[in-house]
């Protein structure tokens, strides 16, 4: 799949989606309801024909938008330092997992199982979920850099919040395979920090 740089802006606001909704469940345990819909749906989403159809539309993709843009401002302040620690590991992990023929296989034919699951429940269910946690414990938790999530131990401890963490996760790394398919690349980071910016402000109005 080829991609401009909008294409790689959308992908990209997928990966800060993903890492903003791990840092509130795990500092505050909230989560907005939406935004966790558009995460997991993407998971499904295996056959695209253009980045913003894994996302359904640049709607599904606001949070991620504004934290992008907070990012690349510069205004984030200390208690974003997880949430863009989470989003550059999701980038540096995709990289491990391309090199993972074995694994990307297992993905496919779990995602496809739950693919059939969402026939019987919808993509918020504790078995959805579950099932989202389990292939990335199976998977992304096998490599020996990990994410490490902070927050608050009593919503931490929570199975149910675990569960969705690496049900997030998983979608934060299915965006950062969209993003690479796309073109993007963490050197643009640095050096078209302006140009990726413009464009995310437009796609957020």
């Amino acid at each position: 799949m080829s991609g401009n740089t909008e294409d790689q802006v959308i992908a990209l606001a997928g990966v800060f989606q993903a890492a903003y909704l791990v840092d509130e469940l795990a500092k505050k345990g909230t989560l907005g309801e939406e935004a966790f819909k558009t995460c997991l749906n993407s998971l499904l989403k295996v056959d695209v024909s253009n980045t913003i159809d894994a996302f359904g539309d640049r709607y599904g993709i606001q949070v991620g938008l504004r934290e992008l843009i907070a990012v690349l401002e510069k205004q984030q302040n200390r208690s974003k330092t997880e949430m863009v620690r989470y989003a550059l590991t999701l980038l540096y992990l995709e990289g491990k997992l391309r090199k993972r023929p074995d694994l990307l296989e297992v993905m496919g034919k779990r995602i496809q199982q739950v693919q059939t699951q969402t026939l019987h429940f919808e993509v918020t269910h504790s078995n959805i979920v579950g099932a989202f946690a389990s292939l990335y414990k199976d998977t992304i938790s096998t490599f020996p850099q990990r994410i490490q999530v902070t927050g608050d131990p009593k919503y931490l401890r929570v199975d149910e919040n675990a569960d969705k963490i690496r049900a997030i996760l998983l979608a934060g790394i299915r965006a950062a395979v969209l993003w690479r398919q796309v073109g993007g690349r963490r050197w643009k980071l640095l050096f078209m920090r302006k140009q990726i910016l413009q464009v995310a402000r437009q796609l957020a109005n």
